[in-house]
């Protein structure tokens, strides 16, 4: 996808400044648009601009198209991804584990389910959605390879699978509330303290 990359933070050519207040607005329509229902495919620029007070020229100013604007969007629903202390790949697993799922707006229990089957129809979605959770997933991965350096977890590990060991119970529980008796609260330390059973060093 040509526009799948942000340029909201690049360097800007001399002239007039850009409006933090419409950016601000922009996203926040994006985020409106979605959580009323509107899927990514119905979602236009003509719309967002008209619920956020701008011309369509002042979004593709920031943005070089849709889908580089639902990335800021969905990022800002999601929040900054927890920085993992380095001191124990236990506790930076739960850090992880229990971010995942966990959205900083109100806003995300309505947009994020609505996400799933548009993501597994759509292969440009299916890009959107990988371009946004890499960086997570490249955390935990760093705490992996880091456990398995330091002779903690075993030296044949499959990063990947492990990581889809850790991730897959959180993310069910939390998007699809599959089970309504299990506890959010203390899930990630149970889902941790059950994986690593499997993944330490003997």
């Amino acid at each position: 996808m040509s526009d799948m990359n942000s340029t909201a933070d690049a360097p800007r050519s001399p002239g007039r400044p850009r409006s933090v207040r419409a950016d601000e607005a922009i996203i926040e329509a994006t985020l409106d648009l979605l959580a009323e229902g509107s899927t990514l495919e119905a979602l236009s620029i003509e719309a967002i601009a008209a619920r956020a007070g701008v011309g369509k020229a002042t979004i593709y100013r920031r943005w070089p198209g849709k889908d580089a604007l639902l990335m800021d969007a969905l990022r800002r629903l999601k929040g900054v991804p927890p920085q993992p202390a380095g001191e124990s790949v236990r506790d930076d697993l739960v850090l992880l584990v229990g971010a995942i799922g966990h959205n900083v707006d109100p806003r995300a229990t309505r947009i994020m389910p609505c996400l799933v089957p548009e993501v597994n129809r759509s292969p440009d979605h299916y890009q959107l959605y990988q371009n946004m959770v890499e960086p997570r997933r490249k955390l935990m991965r760093e705490v992996l390879r880091r456990g398995v350096a330091s002779g903690e977890l075993r030296a044949d590990l499959d990063i990947e699978l492990a990581m889809a060991l850790l991730a897959g119970p959180m993310l069910v529980q939390r998007v699809l509330r599959w089970h309504p008796e299990l506890d959010d609260r203390v899930l990630p330390e149970h889902i941790v303290d059950s994986v690593l059973e499997g993944l330490r060093a003997r």
